[in-house]
């Protein structure tokens, strides 16, 4: 029989305190009415707090995790992290994510693509799972996106939160689990959505600083017209491929990043408003928090068959799809 990684547990995880699209009127020339318009957002959560980065997040989320699933930290085998904002460049956000919730000397690894970057991991995280090499793997998405936000830069500072959400993946021969993934990329996209400054190519220095570049860069039409495309495509691509049509598909989970993204990728499946999983109002684009998130807050509307497409776009250019039959 063959063996799949199922979804076994979710838990997410965010900031006490709120942004608010009025809080941003008072920081940049902008209003709700603008953002909530062109967005869907109304609200991010934001990571406060004397040395607190994305693990503190990620910790939280796996904390909870393993109180829900019953498992041990000793039982995990394996901790991937999804993240553009790990806490260092080395050690890996994952490494001090497991020193925090007492995992012991396990593979621990950080795979960065941006807002596709769960859907990378999940597959990731899956093929340990279906070669018979790990039983429990758990697989992590998060961002503290405050760090490397410009907040004198309009185009950019409405769109970001801070979150985390994190699931178990264990073994299954049932007829549930992550089924199918696609993964794409495309490195032209380059300079339209980037971080230019704090790598080997333009390490820290004055100019950088000066310059502005360890925040985040974006070409808000490009980025937009191309994600829209390719975010729909990975969609329509997956469900192809598996003989999906609209009515075939529970839910459909979509990275948050736009709302008119979301639409444009629902209405390419073909599937209404009461099958698309929606939390940017609340959240903002928590990058490879995304989804994970929306999981978590959905979970109690999961029933175990349910259809779930998970679709993701990101810089680098980035992304991806996955069809997913939920396990419980």
């Amino acid at each position: 029989m063959r063996l799949r990684a199922a979804i076994t547990g979710v838990h997410g995880y965010v900031p006490e305190d709120v942004l608010t699209n009025a809080d941003l009127e008072k920081i940049v020339d902008t209003n709700d009415e603008w953002i909530t318009s062109r967005t869907g957002i109304k609200q991010r959560h934001i990571l406060k707090g004397e040395g607190l980065g994305t693990s503190f997040m990620a910790a939280e989320a796996v904390r909870g995790l393993l109180k829900k699933t019953s498992i041990d930290p000793k039982e995990v085998d394996l901790v991937i992290c999804a993240t553009v904002t790990p806490d260092y460049l080395f050690p890996s956000t994952a490494n001090l994510v497991c020193t925090q919730v007492g995992i012991p000397s396990v593979g621990s690894f950080d795979i960065l693509a941006a807002c596709s970057g769960f859907i990378y991991a999940l597959s990731v995280g899956a093929q340990f799972i279906e070669a018979g090499t790990y039983k429990k793997v758990i697989v992590i998405g998060g961002d503290k996106m405050s760090s490397i936000i410009d907040y004198t830069d309009r185009t950019t500072c409405v769109l970001f939160g801070d979150g985390a959400g994190a699931v178990m993946l264990e073994p299954t021969t049932e007829e549930n689990g992550l089924m199918d993934f696609l993964l794409h990329s495309d490195g032209t996209g380059e300079n339209h959505l980037i971080m230019k400054g704090g790598g080997s190519k333009n390490p820290a220095s004055h100019q950088t600083i000066d310059n502005r570049w360890h925040y985040i860069s974006q070409e808000g039409p490009q980025v937009f017209k191309f994600a829209v495309t390719k975010m729909a495509d990975a969609a329509a691509e997956i469900m192809n491929r598996n003989h999906l049509t609209g009515d075939d598909v529970t839910w459909l989970v979509p990275h948050q990043a736009n709302k008119r993204i979301i639409d444009a990728t629902a209405n390419r499946m073909e599937i209404g408003p009461e099958k698309v999983m929606m939390n940017i109002q609340n959240y903002g684009n928590t990058t490879a928090g995304t989804i994970p998130l929306c999981l978590f807050d959905y979970e109690s509307q999961l029933k175990k068959g349910d259809n779930l497409i998970l679709a993701a776009f990101g810089g680098g250019f980035t992304w991806g799809s996955a069809f997913l039959k939920w396990a419980y």
